[in-house]
């Protein structure tokens, strides 16, 4: 067992129609889906389309962390 962790960032931009937090959680759950030992994301940007005068679809950048593996 290691005495620290190292650990890598990827960036990622999440999409939903619904919300903010969707568009985050959809990002994470497929990078989970290749990506072991996720630990951590930041949102580094939001933006979203325009339709009929109301959001109506939302994106955002997140950079994801994840420990490499025995360390």
């Amino acid at each position: 067992m290691s005495d620290h962790h190292t650990y890598k960032k990827v960036e990622l931009v999440g999409s939903s129609t619904t919300s903010i937090e969707d568009a985050i959680n959809n990002a994470i759950a497929e990078a989970g889906k290749s990506i072991k030992h996720l630990e951590w994301f930041e949102v580094v940007d939001t933006r979203g389309h325009i339709e009929n005068g109301k959001a109506a679809h939302f994106q955002v950048t997140v950079k994801v962390g994840f420990r490499i593996a025995n360390s």
